[in-house]
């Protein structure tokens, strides 16, 4: 097995403000496995709250690059087990390699993943486009340039129930908020009611990640499901989250891949929780993977390929919500550039 990678920073179409800070560029890490003539390739958006920057993972790959290519592949689960011991500091990378283990995998079977997973691309949910945070004038303008069926709100500002009321004045799309974890419960309690009278759908991670007793208060009080982001990172925190929140939304950067989050989906269903795959604002190639999960999902947020200016690979058609694949085999993209990796 060979392995090479690229570093991109691919700008936004619009500054992307979130209640943690703003950003022009999604800098992001694509990795390139080859193994007996079958190319696969995975992607690891680097956040900056989660202190992984694409540097770290780069030095992290050639420091034990020997390793990665020396594995006798059979297939992907082994493979994640087997990077998880060797990266037990970096899940970013892991995901990174596993999702292009994946793509691989599905090209050595001649499936695209949904089908080598028997899913049902039907009945996978529309994503929502996310509105980051602005000025009200630019949040409904920024609305009524993408006409969509579900919009996912960000806020965790003064003036976040003024925002939701202009908003709906001017859709009648279900919206969701995503408070990136900005408010105290007092705030929480109420915002709330008043985002429930304006018809939102849930509030994601509404308080600090580590404020279980509040989410606890709030699960137990609150007029709206509520959605752990930032609280639920890895395989253990499904756990946590029940009876905190009313369901889990998993990041396959931060849980380290599709391996582990194939996990989290049935455990969280065992304990009868909602689950959504979010973005990371990834390019074509880490939204391919949360498409083809698409259909084990209630909701789904993977519009990181909208909000780009630039995009390094094709592959997904968006429709109005609606997401479909190609039927080319493992994760059905095709990188622009293939010439870039090293």
């Amino acid at each position: 097995m060979k392995v090479a990678f690229k570093s991109f920073n691919l700008p936004f179409k619009y500054p992307f403000t979130i209640s943690k800070g703003t950003k022009t560029h999604q800098p992001s890490l694509v990795v390139q496995l080859e193994f007996r003539g079958f190319v696969g390739y995975g992607e690891a958006p680097a956040i900056t709250y989660y202190n992984i920057p694409v540097d770290k993972m780069e030095a992290d790959l050639k420091q034990k690059k020997l390793f990665v290519e020396k594995f006798a592949f059979t297939d992907p689960e082994r493979y994640w087990h087997y990077l998880h011991h060797l990266y037990p500091q970096n899940n970013f990378l892991v995901c990174a390699l596993d999702i292009a283990a994946w793509d691989m995998y599905g090209k050595l079977r001649q499936q695209p993943l949904y089908k080598l997973w028997d899913l049902d691309m039907q009945k996978a949910p529309l994503t929502d486009y996310t509105i980051g945070i602005d000025t009200i004038e630019k949040m409904v303008a920024k609305m009524q340039e993408k006409p969509w069926p579900i919009y996912k709100i960000k806020l965790g500002t003064d003036q976040d129930i003024e925002i939701m009321t202009a908003l709906r004045k001017h859709t009648e799309a279900v919206l969701r908020v995503d408070a990136n974890a900005a408010w105290t419960v007092e705030e929480a309690l109420e915002k709330l009611p008043a985002l429930k009278d304006l018809g939102v759908e849930f509030v994601e991670q509404p308080l600090a990640k580590d404020d279980w007793e509040g989410m606890k208060r709030l699960y137990n009080e609150s007029p709206l499901p509520l959605i752990a982001d930032e609280s639920c990172v890895v395989e253990g925190d499904v756990q946590k989250c029940h009876e905190h929140f009313h369901g889990i939304n998993i990041k396959l950067t931060k849980c380290s891949g599709i391996t582990p989050a194939r996990r989290m989906i049935t455990n969280a269903r065992s304990l009868g929780m909602k689950v959504m795959v979010g973005s990371m604002n990834e390019s074509t190639v880490g939204s391919a993977a949360i498409a083809h999960l698409a259909p084990l999902l209630d909701y789904v947020d993977m519009d990181g390929p909208l909000l780009l200016a630039e995009d390094i690979a094709t592959g997904l058609q968006f429709d109005n919500g609606k997401v479909t694949c190609s039927d080319a085999f493992g994760l059905g993209v095709e990188v622009k550039d293939t010439s870039v990796f090293e």
